[in-house]
């Protein structure tokens, strides 16, 4: 099983990029209050890695990054690798870092915003643990992200549009990954987390451990859950 950012752990033929990194944040506080992996998928901004740090805190699950993963992998920045590769080179290092930390057994993933626009990573997602939609609206993400400059992705005229017909095309492929959908508002990361832990508690008591183990199959899902 690989080890996040471990070039020497990693499976032959996984591709490293040049210079590995640093390991990814991790939280050993607590025992894990839910059984099996949890993947945070939504648009850039929605709060996935906030969200995501706190949530694995909360639970005693070790939390990773999987953009961290590919910069600490490449030992560049996310938007250097679209500058040398472009978008479709960045999306295959995603597909493979993806199926790599899926495979991790009880973490909190926070996924790029475009993880869902492989059908691979959609599937292996949704088969290796609890996928959770953060689902935030245009206007909300054109509000958290308007003074980032470091997203490849809005570097256009009018990244507002942008975020736009980014959230129409991936709307439909988060609701299909996911298990569970949770509205990301102007609340506190604080808070959110503690109206998402309730969710959990309540799946728990009515399906049983949030999710399956690493590597294992789930049964197929009717959809996301109303939020």
């Amino acid at each position: 099983m690989p080890t996040p950012a471990d070039a020497s752990s990693r499976p032959e033929g996984v591709d490293a990029c040049a210079c590995p990194g640093g390991a990814p944040d991790a939280t050993a506080a607590e025992p894990c209050t839910l059984d099996g992996s949890i993947f945070l998928v939504g648009m850039m901004g929605a709060g996935k890695t906030s969200v995501g740090r706190l949530l694995a805190q909360r639970l005693g699950k070790r939390f990773i990054d999987a953009d961290h993963e590919i910069e600490a992998r490449c030992g560049v920045s996310i938007p250097v690798i679209f500058e040398i590769e472009g978008e479709a080179g960045f999306r295959q290092r995603e597909r493979q870092v993806i199926d790599d930390l899926t495979m991790l057994p009880d973490i909190v993933l926070a996924t790029g915003g475009g993880a869902v626009l492989s059908e691979d990573s959609r599937r292996r997602m949704h088969e290796r643990g609890l996928v959770i939609y953060l689902k935030a609206s245009a206007n909300e993400i054109w509000h958290r992200t308007r003074r980032d400059r470091t997203r490849p992705l809005l570097a256009t005229r009018d990244p507002q549009q942008r975020i736009i017909e980014l959230l129409a095309a991936r709307e439909p492929l988060y609701a299909e990954a996911a298990h569970m959908t949770i509205e990301s508002t102007h609340e506190s990361v604080k808070s959110m987390v503690a109206r998402l832990v309730e969710r959990l508690d309540e799946r728990r008591t009515t399906q049983g451990d949030a999710a399956p183990p690493a590597g294992t199959t789930a049964l197929p899902a009717n959809g996301p859950e109303p939020t």
